[in-house]
C-alpha cells in the first residue's frame, strides 16, 4: 500500500490525541454525580476510545518509514481534519448538536479561529466549555509539535515541524528540533501559567482563569461567556478593568514571534524593537489604537462622550479591540459592530484580520513579517522604474536579501488569500440574505483565524451548510497556509505520497 507512512504517523497522532480527551472526562469524573452525567462521560469515552482504537490499529497495521515533504503536507493536512471530527462527538454526544456544526466548532477551536456555532455557553456543562478552551491550546503551537516534542526523534520529523508551522525561514534558539520545540513549549507553558495566575488573583474563578489562559496565549478567543470579556464588566466584577489588561498583555504574547520572547528571557530586550517585523508589529498596533481613538472623539456617540472621565475607557476599549483583532484572538470587550466604533475602525478591524500576528507566534493571518516583504517589493519595483535596467535590486529584511523564492511565495500566498476571500464572500452572498461587508467579513474572519465578524455571532449557527463547509475549508486553509490544504486536491501529489 502506497501511503503507509500517512496512516503510521497518522496512528501515533491519533493516540496523542486521545490522551488529551481524557482531561475533559476527568473533568466529569471530579465534578461527581455520575449516574446523572452517563451522557457526559460517554460524551468524551466514546471519541477517546475511537481515537485510540484507530490509533493502534494504524501502528499494528503499517510499519514506519521516512516521510518527505509532500507526505509531511498531506499528514498535516489529514490529522487536522481527522481530529476536528473525533473533537467533533462530545459536542455532538453531550449537547445534541449537528455533526456539522461540531466538526465546525472543533475546527474553529484546533486553528484558534474562535467562531462558534453555540450560544447560551454561560449554562453549558463545564466539560464542554473546557473542552473548547483545550482544541484551542492544543491548536496554539499545533499538535503536530506536541507529538513532535515528546516522540523520538525520527527522520522526517523537521517536515512535520515546517507543515504546520509557519512557512518562513526562521533561525531556531538552539540546534536541534527536539530541543527547539523543549524551548517553544516550555515558554508556552509558562506564560499560560503567568496568565492563569494573574487572572485568578483578579478575581476571575479559577475555572474561568484557566479556559482565559488557554484560549488568551493560543489567540484563539473562545471565552465560557456569550458576552466575552464584556461579562465581567456587566456582571459587576471589581476588577474588571484588571482583567482586561492582564488578557491584553497575554494577547500580546500570544502574537508576537515566541523566538523572540526566547531572546527577551535570555536577557536581549532590545529584541522587541531591533527587526523589522517587530517595528512593524508596534507601529501597526500604536497606528491602528490611535486612528479609532481620533475616530472615536471626532464623532461622539452616547458610548463614547468627550471628557477626561472616558479617556482611559476609551483608550482601553480601543486598544483590546486593536489587540485582540490583529492578534487574531478574538476576545470583545464591545462588539466590533456596535455604535462604540465607527466607520474608519470596521474598515481597520477588516485590514488587521488580513496582516494578523507575527510569523513563529499563535496568530493567524498573512504575518507582520510578509506584509513588510511585499513593502519592501513594492518599493523594489518603484526603484526599477527610475533607475537603469542593469541596475542591482534586490529585497532586504533586516540587512539580509530574501530569496526569490521566497518572494513568490509570499506573492503566491497574498493571491490565494484574495481568491479564498472572494469565494467565501461570494458564497455567503448567495446563500444568505447578509450584506456585502458582513459576507465578506465571514470568510475574513475564517482565513485570518480570528472569531469576530461582522455577521451577529447568534446567527452563526443559522448559516447554510456549505457556507460553513467553506469557513471550515477556509479556517483550514488559513492554519496550514493554504498549500496544504491545497495538495489534498492533487492526484499527483497522492501519487508522490
Amino acid at each position: 500500500m502506497r501511503h503507509y507512512k500517512h496512516d503510521m504517523t497518522l496512528g501515533s497522532l491519533l493516540i496523542v490525541f486521545g490522551g488529551f480527551l481524557i482531561l475533559p472526562l476527568l473533568m466529569v469524573v471530579y465534578e461527581g454525580n455520575l449516574a446523572d452525567n452517563i451522557r457526559l462521560l460517554l460524551a468524551f469515552a466514546i471519541p477517546i476510545i475511537l481515537s485510540l482504537a484507530v490509533g493502534f490499529l494504524l501502528l499494528k497495521l503499517f510499519k514506519s518509514d521516512t516521510i518527505n515533504n509532500i507526505q509531511a503536507m498531506l499528514i498535516c493536512t489529514l490529522g487536522w481534519l481527522v481530529f476536528s471530527a473525533i473533537g467533533a462527538l462530545p459536542y455532538v454526544i453531550a449537547i445534541d448538536s449537528s455533526f456539522i456544526d461540531g466538526f465546525f466548532e472543533a475546527m474553529s477551536g484546533f486553528t484558534t479561529t474562535g467562531i462558534t456555532m453555540y450560544t447560551g455557553l454561560d449554562n453549558m456543562p463545564k466539560c464542554v466549555i473546557f473542552w473548547r478552551a483545550l482544541t484551542q491550546w492544543i491548536g496554539g503551537l499545533g499538535i503536530l509539535t506536541f507529538f513532535l516534542a515528546i516522540s523520538s526523534k525520527g527522520v522526517g520529523a523537521h517536515w512535520l515541524f515546517g507543515a504546520e508551522s509557519h512557512k518562513i525561514d526562521l533561525a531556531r534558539p538552539v540546534p536541534g528540533l527536539a530541543n527547539t520545540l523543549a524551548i517553544l513549549w516550555g515558554i508556552y507553558t509558562a506564560f499560560t501559567i503567568v496568565i492563569l495566575l494573574g487572572l485568578y488573583i483578579s478575581g476571575m474563578s479559577l475555572f474561568d482563569s484557566v479556559c482565559h489562559s488557554f484560549t488568551a496565549l493560543s489567540t484563539g478567543g473562545f471565552s465560557p461567556h456569550d458576552a466575552s470579556i464584556e461579562y465581567y464588566q456587566i456582571s459587576g466584577f471589581r476588577h474588571y478593568i484588571r482583567i482586561e489588561y492582564i488578557l491584553i498583555l497575554g494577547m500580546l504574547f500570544g502574537g508576537t514571534n515566541f523566538l523572540i520572547h526566547y531572546r527577551v528571557l535570555k536577557g536581549q530586550p532590545r529584541a522587541l524593537f531591533d527587526n523589522k517585523e517587530m517595528r512593524y508589529w508596534w507601529g501597526f498596533i500604536g497606528l491602528f489604537i490611535l486612528i479609532i481613538l481620533i475616530e472615536i472623539f471626532l464623532k461622539v456617540t452616547p458610548e463614547s462622550q468627550r471628557g477626561l472621565g472616558n479617556l482611559e475607557e476609551n483608550f482601553r476599549i480601543t486598544a483590546f479591540q486593536v489587540v485582540s483583532i490583529i492578534t487574531t484572538t478574538g476576545f470583545g470587550t464591545r462588539d466590533i459592530g456596535s455604535p462604540f466604533f465607527g466607520v474608519a475602525a470596521r474598515q481597520l478591524f477588516l485590514v488587521m484580520m488580513v496582516i494578523g500576528g507575527c510569523v513563529g507566534s499563535t496568530g493567524g493571518g498573512i504575518k507582520v513579517l510578509r506584509i513588510g516583504i511585499l513593502v519592501q517589493i513594492i518599493r523594489r519595483e518603484v526603484f526599477r522604474l527610475r533607475t537603469p535596467p542593469r541596475a542591482v535590486s534586490a529585497v532586504i529584511i533586516d540587512g539580509k536579501q530574501v530569496d526569490n523564492n521566497e518572494i513568490s511565495r509570499v506573492s503566491g500566498l497574498f493571491f490565494t488569500w484574495i481568491i479564498f476571500l472572494v469565494i467565501g464572500g461570494l458564497c455567503t452572498a448567495l446563500l444568505s440574505d447578509h450584506n456585502a461587508i458582513q459576507s465578506f467579513s465571514g470568510m475574513f474572519s475564517a482565513l485570518g483565524n480570528i472569531g469576530p465578524c461582522y455577521i451577529p455571532y447568534q446567527e452563526m449557527g443559522q448559516l447554510n451548510p456549505l457556507i460553513k463547509t467553506v469557513y471550515i475549508i477556509g479556517m483550514l486553509a488559513g492554519r496550514l497556509e493554504i498549500l496544504p490544504v491545497l495538495l489534498i486536491f492533487s492526484r499527483k501529489a497522492w501519487r508522490i505520497g
